[in-house]
């Protein structure tokens, strides 16, 4: 079965407070109201109650995924603004306290909560995450495991959080560090096929540790409820253009490794240790690091990594029709991820709220 590779994208986004910069909760206002009558599922709370997360329609192409995302960032900064608040795209605030977040009153987060107790709490961030249709559950193993090499890439290219509590990290991600104190994350081991992953969730279900594969939170899983697999290593990025570019470029090596599969190549698997590694280069550098390449058994320049890759898919861009956001892909190199330019600006101010400020206006970017 030739899978769709269609396209679903989901965004977290913060509520600010205009004066203060910090995050404020929009519980207490009629934005998620509103937000649901205007945009339905496509809308809802999180965790935390100055999370709101958005999720486009399922889309055939990345451009209908394009009208629906850009749609959703108008509606959403429109409907912030209305009452009272900023909406900004960034993987963490630079200086807001978790502690002083309250928790979304929701029955499934309450047993969250209840479960992880603090981790959960702190857990303060903001993810982009990426369906691709793959309908067979055989072919979407097969993809998931070659696809894993490629998630500190993406993870380099989305680094959008160099802020925590007021504090300038030293990573590009702080986010990621963030949530794998969740147990279930990170990159998964590679699974010999469907019914092995669904051994394995079995185990977890039956002995207590999940009522649900949702809570398997792992940077890539096969979506318990939808024929997908989900990437959800990325930071949210700044732009909505950051965004399609890495959900085209996750389209697009689905798209490559089937295509060699289908012709009876294959993509040599590694192990989760070795990935591992280059996750953590890519938490810590962003795209100004050196990656592993296992096959040569040396380090390359993140930037050089990345333009080989563009390379690798190049052949199946045209018949996804996704070249143009593809190409966005050279423009993040040149620019910087949101955590450099996030740096750039404290860098010239000294000032974080004066970066909540910058990130406010990142946010709204093309979308006129």
């Amino acid at each position: 079965m030739q899978p769709t590779f269609n396209i679903g994208i989901e965004e977290e986004y913060q509520t600010v407070d205009p004066i203060t910069r910090d995050l404020r909760s929009h519980i207490g206002t009629e934005m998620l109201a509103h937000g649901k009558l205007l945009l339905h599922e496509q809308v809802k709370a999180e965790m935390h109650q100055s999370v709101v997360e958005v999720g486009t329609n399922i889309c055939p192409t990345i451009k209908e995924a394009r009208q629906d995302l850009f749609n959703l960032r108008r509606q959403m900064i429109r409907l912030a603004h209305d009452n009272g608040l900023l909406l900004v795209a960034g993987a963490t605030h630079p200086f807001a306290d978790w502690r002083k977040q309250e928790i979304y009153p929701d029955e499934r987060y309450r047993r969250v909560v209840e479960d992880l107790q603090t981790v959960a709490r702190a857990n303060l961030i903001f993810g982009l995450h990426v369906h691709i249709g793959i309908e067979d559950r055989e072919a979407a193993i097969r993809i998931m495991n070659t696809l894993r090499y490629f998630l500190p890439h993406l993870l380099a290219l989305s680094t959008n959080s160099p802020f925590w509590r007021g504090d300038n990290t030293g990573l590009k991600s702080y986010r990621a560090k963030v949530f794998d104190k969740f147990p279930r994350t990170n990159i998964p081991d590679a699974f010999s096929s469907y019914s092995d992953f669904e051994n394995f969730v079995n185990i977890l279900i039956k002995t207590n540790c999940l009522d649900n594969a949702k809570k398997i939170w792992w940077d890539i899983r096969p979506h318990p409820f939808f024929n997908t697999i989900e990437v959800r290593v990325c930071d949210l990025p700044l732009r909505a253009e950051e965004t399609l570019a890495i959900a085209a470029l996750i389209q697009a090596t689905a798209a490559k490794i089937h295509q060699l599969h289908t012709r009876n190549q294959d993509f040599r698997n590694y192990s989760r240790a070795l990935l591992m590694e280059n996750k953590w280069r890519a938490v810590r550098y962003g795209l100004d690091g050196k990656l592993i390449d296992f096959g040569k058994e040396t380090e390359v320049p993140e930037r050089d990594l990345i333009r080989e890759y563009l390379e690798f898919v190049d052949d199946v861009v045209d018949g996804l029709n996704c070249r143009e956001e593809i190409n966005y892909i050279r423009h993040i190199l040149e620019i910087g991820t949101g955590a450099d330019r996030q740096l750039k600006k404290f860098e010239q101010t000294g000032d974080l709220a004066a970066v909540v400020d910058y990130m406010a206006e990142e946010t709204k970017v093309g979308l006129d």
